[in-house]
């Protein structure tokens, strides 16, 4: 495996706030990895910082060796926690506006996804429950064949009963080289896929170890261990 993500002494800070403090980690290819923590501990700055939605006060993180930026828009797949499209817009046309835009991206692979879940091409998203324009929102996300996806909060949205069938879509429908990192407060829904985790708490890096290591040396699910670890 070859390393997909490198932090080295990353810091973020928002005047006297600090978000992210001195954090350094490396994550490599082919792994489901989850960025699990309270509120307020940091994930959605470091998914930014990755994003190149935000730059770093002190210290670096790359992807595939390279900084944040316009390089890196074509290696990364965002899943952001609220909806992104344009409502006025049908299905078909976003599917035909993520063909023009993205040049790893599947429109056929994309349209057998909406098939399953019963959402016609033809609906303007306006229409769609929340639930479903957030399955949109995944279906695109994920019929990029790209080199790490960054899904934040991808089930929160969806009613239990679709959770599996999101959950299979991640699995099924990434590169195998490729790297998902998943920001989730549904550990016990999405656990069952993760081969490691990553505890952030306070801008600080707590714990980076494989779902095994967590179950051999714990006797824990990575569930039980963050509520015993982040319990008030």
């Amino acid at each position: 495996m070859s390393e997909m993500l490198r932090l080295e002494n990353l810091t973020k800070r928002y005047g006297s706030l600090t978000a992210l403090d001195n954090v350094s980690l490396s994550v490599e290819s082919g792994r489901i990895v989850g960025l699990l923590g309270p509120n307020g501990s940091g994930k959605t700055t470091l998914i930014k910082i990755l994003n190149g939605l935000l730059t770093p006060t002190a210290g670096s993180a790359t992807i595939c060796g390279l900084a944040p930026g316009v390089k890196t828009k074509e290696l990364v797949a965002y899943l952001p926690d609220n909806s992104f499209l344009n409502t006025w817009m049908r299905v078909e046309q976003i599917v035909d506006f993520y063909a023009d835009f993205y040049a790893d991206f599947r429109p056929e692979r994309a349209y057998e996804m909406l098939t399953a879940l019963g959402i016609s091409p033809k609906t303007r998203l306006k229409t769609l429950s929340k639930g479903n324009k957030e399955k949109v929102c995944l279906i695109l996300v994920m019929s990029r064949n790209a080199r790490l996806y960054v899904l934040d909060e991808p089930i929160a949205g969806v009613d239990p009963a679709a959770r599996d069938y999101v959950i299979s879509t991640i699995i099924n429908n990434y590169n195998p080289e490729a790297t998902v990192l998943i920001s989730t407060h549904l550990i016990a829904d999405i656990e069952q896929i993760l081969d490691e985790v990553i505890f952030i708490h306070q801008g600080h890096i707590l714990l980076q170890k494989t779902v095994d290591e967590i179950r051999e040396e714990n006797g824990k699910s990575v569930d039980a261990l963050f509520r015993e670890v982040f319990k008030w």
